[in-house]
């Protein structure tokens, strides 16, 4: 009987631990709760123009890319993120965005990771 209670109890530590981890990670992530994962999602109409500087942007890819671009930081996890990559996202192509939406209030100049 004390086996069988250590054991659940081991199992309710660990599944509660597993939710405080992930609520931890989603609020240091730099898309706030979010994670970049997930925010890559709400990119899929810019996957064209992600992928080609001569696509046409698309009206909800730039409000997307104007939403998630109010944080740089966000938007270069994004870009970086496993499920860009996986999309064939070329980040530094999709970097330029931004200005091809013609936003007046971009990062000029900024650069993802070693993009």
């Amino acid at each position: 009987m004390t086996m069988k209670f250590t054991c659940i109890l081991v199992l309710f530590v660990v599944i509660i631990s597993s939710v405080g981890l992930g609520s931890a990670y989603g609020a240091t992530s730099a898309c706030g709760k979010s994670s970049p994962d997930n925010e890559a999602m709400k990119l899929a109409p810019c996957a064209v123009a992600a992928q080609d500087e001569k696509a046409a942007v698309s009206e909800s890819c730039c409000l997307q890319v104007k939403k998630i671009g109010q944080n740089p930081s966000c938007l270069c996890a994004v870009l970086l993120s496993d499920t860009a990559k996986s999309s064939g996202i070329n980040p530094v192509v999709a970097i330029t965005i931004p200005k091809r939406c013609k936003f007046a209030n971009r990062p000029v100049g900024y650069k993802c990771g070693r993009e």
